[in-house]
Order: C-alpha cells, then structure tokens, then sequence
C-alpha cells in the first residue's frame, strides 16, 4: 500500500482538517457514497471531534441521496450520480440539513464493477462547500483496487477541505 493513503497518513489529514476548524470555531458536515462513511470514521477516530464534526451521512443510493440531502432526481438522471453536478447538490445538501459551516461530498464507482467507458472504474467526484454556499467540485480518476480507489478518495476529500477551510 502506498504510505501516502495509509491509516496513519489518512490520520494526519484528518487531523489538519481538524484544528483549523477548531481554530476557526467551524463545524464539519460530510455526505459520501463510495467511502461508506469511511471519511467520518477517519475523522471521529480523533478525540475531541465532537467539537467540529456535526456529522456524516452515508447516501449510498440515488434515493438516499434524494431524500436525505435534496439531490434532484432529474440531476441524477441528467448527469448521473457521479457528476459534478450530483457532488454539489450533496455537499450543499449535507451542509443544510446539518447546519455546518463546511460539508464534503463523494460519489464515485471505486469497483472493481460498475464502471463505463465515460466513467470508468476509479471516477470520483468531489464536492466541497463552505460557509458562502457555493461549492466547488473537482473529479479525478483514481488507480488501483477498491480499497486503494476509496483511500486515494478519503485523502484527497481531506486536502481539499483543508485547502478551503
């Protein structure tokens, strides 16, 4: 495994994320599909995290996502739920429905199935949004399997956090 996306270096990050929110009296809200709450693991596992993380939601479903954070069905449909599009409206969803100053959103096919030729295994797409309620968004395509796919995802939605907050 590469000691880039290892638990210690996950660990790290999350620790980043967490004293600069904490330095900034702000709050956390996160909102993944293909890490399964693996993000909000990272960052609970920190003591003292009751005190920047409101919390995680785990939309693993289109629905899920409709339901709980207000994805519209027709961006789903559109775009697909791994769009840019989709990784807005969560991270704008998730912040809402937490009332938090910062929200993070993932949704990506990390495999081994389940991949396209326009978005292949590895498409991840990330929403970040801060306390201004615009989100920005990036994908990236990530290599390896599964569990090196939703490492890479989880760190990479940490440094994005940590360069906005």
């Amino acid at each position: 495994m590469n000691s880039r996306y290892d638990d210690e270096s996950l660990t790290m990050r999350a620790a980043a994320v967490a004293a600069e929110l904490k330095a900034h009296g702000r709050v956390l809200a996160l909102a993944e599909s293909c890490t399964g709450g693996w993000i909000a693991k990272v960052c609970t596992d920190l003591s003292g995290s009751s005190a920047w993380f409101e919390r995680g939601l785990v939309t693993y479903s289109n629905r899920a996502k409709s339901e709980e954070l207000g994805v519209s069905a027709s961006s789903i449909q559109r775009f697909g739920a791994v769009s840019e599009i989709v990784a807005a409206e969560m991270a704008r969803g998730a912040r809402n429905v937490a009332h938090a100053d910062f929200a993070v959103a993932v949704t990506g096919i990390a495999g081994p199935d389940g991949g396209s030729p326009d978005k292949p295994v590895g498409t991840v797409c990330f929403g970040w949004v801060g306390p201004d309620d615009e989100p920005e968004t990036e994908t990236c395509l990530f290599s390896g399997d599964r569990d090196e796919v939703r490492r890479q995802t989880v760190a990479h939605a940490l440094d994005g956090l940590l360069s906005r907050v």
